[in-house]
């Protein structure tokens, strides 16, 4: 039986150029590196993997790892923040749901929580979108600190020239 040309067109690439200033993608083949040195430490037993740091929306998207029990930290995001738990379980002070492994969590604009990582969980790794920045602060609300993309962006460039990688290799994340 002959094929249909809707059939034939449907697995022929597309045929005319991608736009001329198109950032180029990024692929990941292994989104949880072998590699530990690839893991940029942000506190003791707290770590991230970039996979996109976006300067020109100012987002990032990265892997957290925590490998300890307890208040990781409490904080406030300006704009959404997505997340999907890849392993290991944690909750928010300030609600009564947990996020499990293979879970999603939506955190609105304007919200202020402290991320706790329970006893019994050894590793926890979870996917975050994190869009602008997350405002670090105390149970009041008094400033402690920030995160934005640019200053992962340094964190990465740090560790990777610390670890032999180089300060460049951050660079395959940022678009």
């Amino acid at each position: 039986m002959p094929l249909e040309k809707e059939d034939i067109e449907a697995k022929i690439p597309y045929q005319y150029p991608m736009p001329k200033d198109a950032a180029p993608e990024i692929v990941v083949p292994s989104a949880i590196p072998e590699d530990e040195r690839i893991w940029v430490p942000q506190a003791e037993n707290v770590c991230f993997r970039p996979l996109c740091l976006n300067v020109s929306q100012g987002y990032w998207m990265n892997l957290l790892r925590v490998r300890k029990s307890g208040v990781l930290s409490r904080h406030r995001h300006p704009n959404a923040v997505h997340g999907y738990v890849i392993k290991g379980r944690w909750h928010y002070l300030e609600h009564d749901w947990v996020a499990e492994e293979g879970g999603y969590v939506y955190e609105p604009p304007g919200e202020t929580h402290t991320l706790v990582v329970p006893d019994d969980v050894d590793e926890m790794i979870t996917f975050f979108q994190v869009n602008g920045i997350m405002y670090y602060v105390d149970p009041y609300g008094n400033h402690l600190g920030y995160e934005d993309v640019f200053t992962k962006i340094d964190m990465c460039r740090k560790h990777y020239e610390e670890v032999g990688l180089g300060a460049d290799y951050v660079d395959q994340f940022i678009r």
